[in-house]
């Protein structure tokens, strides 16, 4: 008997216990759903994270203040540094122009939680208030659906004027009315919707479509007395000249903020490259702890499949014994239930793999709702491979019991 030969018996006595089967093969696709599931989002929430540094460009790097709570050279920041300030924030500005004609913009973060009414409808007060300049829409990669970007004129007189997100337009005027030239109230000051976001999403949880931008003049005097901190990104014009700009930058950055020869930076430097080169890091070891909770759940699969599979040679004893004395040797009586368990593992693989893309597509997309579509070929791959190793390490002790029947005896088992 050939491998072939072994291949149709196997499924002849899949058909012929075809609810056993049925629930075998569930069991494991439910193992393989987990597995595949669990990389595919994964997968997804790191092309989504990707596409959004495409978008805010990879040639880019963000200069901020002290953050608090952030790690420097493995512990904790022993020492408070003064925020940086507007005058910091320009100096900077006008000095890495000149030497490199990079474009740079200053924004600054005025409120986090602010309610935003029109007429009697107001939003929740999770809205967040940036105060910004005319190169920061084109630099963050925000994209307007609706209206137009700020005017010199806006940014200059820092006039009443604001751009909000799709979420806060969508929650204020419902799509029933154009939000442009509207007049909206921001902590108790009213302005005019001159721009209307495109919906960006968010791995935070949206937090792009809840954005108020207002000109950064403007913002500084809704902040009234409260001490702001500037944050500053450069976008230079090839990724070659990047790291000898950022060092540029980094001295120029001591310079206007004074820091002393040998003492540490007053401030945080990091390039859109390294944070999307981190939450790849990140994503790496999800992938290692979401394929860990795979392989355990396959593991339970394997030990019902492994229970099914001796119930299946005690059933068959009389059969094992009549292909004995008609010829058949153990490796063959071996080769066949390996067979089939394999079989049965690779049925219920491959509806666990088309679940558990669909399943992993919808996770992504629920986290992040720019998420593009997966299909995860190596993934794939892996699930078929590990649905082998899972039959064979399943089916071999059956296999090997069913071989070492004695014929007679197994001839006359009732």
């Amino acid at each position: 008997m050939n491998l072939i030969e072994n291949f149709r018996e196997g499924l002849r006595s899949i058909q012929s216990n075809m609810l056993r089967t049925v629930l075998t093969a569930l069991i494991i696709a439910i193992g393989i759903t987990s597995l595949v599931g669990i990389l595919t989002a994964i997968d997804g929430m790191q092309s989504s994270v990707n596409n959004s540094f495409a978008d805010l460009g990879a040639n880019t790097f963000d200069i901020r203040g002290p953050q608090p709570f952030r790690r420097r050279n493995g512990g904790m920041r022993s020492k408070d540094y003064p925020s940086i300030t507007y005058r910091q924030a320009n100096q900077y500005k006008r000095e890495i122009k000149d030497t490199y004609n990079a474009q740079v913009s200053i924004s600054s973060n005025i409120s986090g939680a602010v309610q935003v009414k029109y007429k009697s409808i107001k939003t929740n007060p999770n809205t967040r208030v940036v105060g910004i300049d005319d190169n920061y829409m084109a630099i963050k990669g925000y994209k307007l659906v609706n209206g137009r970007n700020f005017s010199p004129t806006d940014l200059d007189n820092g006039l009443n004027v604001i751009i909000i997100g799709s979420e806060i337009a969508q929650k204020l005027f419902e799509g029933k009315i154009s939000p442009i030239n509207e007049e909206i109230i921001v902590r108790g000051n009213q302005y005019k919707v001159v721009g209307v976001l495109d919906k960006k999403g968010s791995l935070t949880g949206g937090g792009d479509d809840r954005v108020l931008l207002v000109p950064l003049e403007n913002g500084r005097a809704l902040a009234a007395n409260r001490e702001l901190t500037f944050d500053i990104t450069t976008s230079v014009n090839s990724m070659e000249d990047q790291e000898l700009i950022m060092g540029e930058a980094r001295g120029i950055m001591r310079r206007v903020r004074k820091d002393l020869i040998g003492k540490p930076d007053s401030f945080e430097i990091e390039s859109a490259d390294a944070l999307a080169k981190n939450f790849e890091e990140i994503s790496g070891y999800l992938r290692m702890g979401g394929f860990g909770i795979g392989i355990i759940t396959l593991l339970g699969a394997a030990i019902a499949l492994m229970n099914i599979m001796l119930v299946s040679v005690t059933e068959r004893t009389r059969e094992i014994g009549i292909r004995k004395s008609l010829g058949a040797t153990p490796r063959l009586i071996r080769l066949q239930f390996l067979m089939e368990a394999i079989v049965v593992c690779i049925l219920g693989g491959i509806g666990g793999l088309i679940l558990g893309i669909i399943v992993g597509n919808i996770i992504a997309k629920v986290i992040s709702q720019n998420a593009s579509f997966i299909v995860p070929w190596f993934w794939m791959m892996m699930g078929i491979l590990v649905c082998v190793v899972v039959g064979i390490l399943s089916g071999i002790y059956p296999a090997i019991k069913a071989s070492r029947l004695d014929p007679i005896e197994a001839l006359r088992y009732e």
